[in-house]
């Protein structure tokens, strides 16, 4: 993990039905636009998100506005995943708010909340997660969030290098 990445654990607070969430804050060497053009371009998003390769990503839906839905598809270690949602806030290079939901668990539906703000010469994005269905759920997407952005930020620092 990036020295630039501070995952942090939210702790469920006393009281039943808690569900897990995580942040993850991460310096990025790109403006709040380029961050935001990264989530919201369909060719921009399959370069960075998700476990495999580019050519491994299908964008196939990313109609991004209040109301609006996303459906982002990719192979990995032979097994299709699916992954949907719906936008329910939309800032422009601010904030985006979504629902998420695998297509194996429909019903398991969680919330990612993507912020992000001037820093320096970069910017500083904030990305939660909550809702989730359970410890392991959280975990699974700790890591696939850390792996994900960890390729977001080597894609800012290969543009730079142009």
């Amino acid at each position: 993990m990036s020295a630039q990445s501070q995952p942090v654990a939210a702790r469920p607070v006393a009281g039943a039905g808690v569900r897990p969430s995580l942040t993850i804050r991460r310096w990025l060497n790109a403006s709040p636009a380029k961050v935001y053009a990264a989530w919201t371009d369909p060719k921009r998003l399959a370069q960075w998100w998700g476990p495999g390769a580019p050519e491994d990503m299908r964008v196939i839906e990313l109609d991004v506005r209040v109301g609006g839905v996303f459906h982002v598809g990719f192979e990995f270690q032979g097994e299709r995943h699916d992954v949907h949602g719906e936008y329910r806030e939309v800032v422009e290079n601010e904030k985006l708010v979504f629902s998420w939901f695998w297509k194996s668990t429909a019903e398991r539906v969680s919330q990612v909340t993507v912020k992000t703000r001037p820093d320096g010469d970069g910017c500083m994005l904030t990305l939660i997660h909550e809702q989730l269905h359970d410890e392991a759920a959280r975990l699974g997407h700790t890591r696939g969030w850390t792996a994900s952005l960890n390729k977001m930020e080597r894609l800012f620092v290969r543009e730079d290098a142009r």
